[in-house]
């Protein structure tokens, strides 16, 4: 691709500014110096509101004893709002035109999700579905008009594959109805059975042609997400350290958990963006598994904020549930991150011993929860201990590697 062609293709921020109107034709998958557009990033931050609301709410349920409707719950509304980035990223990633009506379809399913975030409350507490359905209804429209647009100017395979894409989406939309049509005893495995269609449109759409989805852009675009769920996180314990010291000054019962707290979060971002994984995103096949992973990755980052909150009211009184439970809340997501990233990618780049740190450091942070007050404190060292284990072996390994390649 020639310098005058990506400029015009990139848009703002990255040469011309954008057409009124351009044919949508698939990006180049080989594309240098493909990177996030400042659409996308603004895309990103609308998402910011919907997790905190299902952050708030999974905080109270946890907070209340109501672990079991708090966590189904949580998952739910975390798929819906994760699904939502997923359909918007990978179409972005492989048919961004960025012309004008490019960007106005992406601002009016931005503002579906807004109005997703403004229904997550009823979501999670009274199975009232109604506007996070409205709000995925006008995300579809713009989403599926998009890909009919791109097959629209796509031949072939490649306009079969852009017109799956739009009927398979319409008819999982329809599906959906049933959240609003069924007995709330239905509504889980509604949601369930809905989930797997969604997860399988994608392998059905492009099982003859793969869309040109960019592995550096990709990559690129996933970790831009988890900083904004592990910066939720930060703000989300940070209002609860607030809070307390407003209502208690139990700040030697507030400390450790905070300290903690930084500690596995920081580890958190550590241990993601200690190696590129764009060059493992090779096919389908690799991506759709990586990306669809990443579920797990997001919603325990995310819920490790809301469960260091649980254990700060916990500290103070607040909370309707036993010390080791509320150590629980932020120990069991932590190590599921942990598991969840080295099965993604981390593995992919260790040797020798370095494949058992992350899987270790997730017993260690399990075992932490029965250590009462000074859990959240001793996951958090057992997190940097980790980072530091890695840098060590991975040094030692280098270095090792090094001294054979000269000998």
């Amino acid at each position: 691709m020639s310098e005058q062609s990506r400029s015009e293709v990139t848009g703002p921020g990255h040469g011309k500014a954008a057409a009124p109107l351009r044919r949508m034709t698939a990006r180049d998958r080989d594309e240098e110096h493909r990177a996030a557009t400042p659409l996308e990033l603004f895309f990103d931050l609308v998402f910011v509101v919907a997790i905190a609301q299902a952050g708030v709410a999974l905080v109270h349920a946890l907070a209340e004893g109501h672990i079991g409707h708090g966590v189904s719950g949580y998952a739910m509304v975390f798929f819906a709002i994760w699904w939502a980035w997923m359909n918007f990223s990978w179409f972005a990633s492989a048919y961004d035109t960025d012309d004008v009506l490019y960007r106005v379809t992406t601002l009016v399913q931005m503002a579906g999700v807004l109005i997703l975030a403004a229904g997550v409350s009823r979501a999670f507490d009274h199975s009232e579905f109604g506007v996070v359905w409205f709000g995925y209804v006008v995300m579809r429209v713009a989403l599926i008009s998009q890909w009919l647009r791109a097959g629209l100017s796509a031949h072939g395979e490649e306009r079969r594959t852009a017109l799956r894409y739009a009927f398979g989406v319409g008819v999982c939309q329809v599906g959906w109805l049933g959240l609003l049509l069924l007995p709330d005893g239905a509504k889980p495995w509604l949601f369930l059975g809905m989930a797997i269609l969604e997860l399988m449109v994608p392998m059905w759409a492009e099982r003859v042609r793969e869309t040109t989805w960019h592995p550096h852009h990709i990559a690129e675009r996933y970790g831009l997400f988890l900083i904004i769920v592990l910066g939720e996180t930060i703000l989300a314990a940070t209002a609860g350290v607030r809070v307390a010291l407003d209502e208690n000054e139990a700040l030697g019962d507030l400390l450790p958990i905070a300290g903690g707290g930084l500690l596995i979060i920081f580890s958190a971002w550590w241990i993601y963006f200690v190696v590129p994984v764009h060059e493992h995103l090779t096919s389908n096949r690799t991506a759709f598994l990586w990306g669809y992973g990443h579920y797990l990755v997001f919603g325990s980052a995310a819920a490790t904020g809301a469960g260091i909150e649980v254990a700060i009211e916990e500290s103070i009184g607040k909370a309707h549930i036993s010390t080791t439970t509320a150590a629980a809340c932020v120990t069991v997501p932590a190590a599921l991150y942990l598991v969840t990233v080295w099965l993604l990618h981390a593995r992919h780049s260790k040797r020798g011993i370095g494949q058992a740190i992350l899987p270790a450091t997730a017993l260690a942070v399990l075992a932490c929860t029965f250590a009462g007050h000074w859990a959240v404190l001793l996951a958090g060292v057992a997190a940097a201990l980790s980072v530091v284990a890695g840098v060590t072996v991975s040094a030692i390994q280098s270095r090792t590697t090094a001294t054979n390649g000269t000998a």
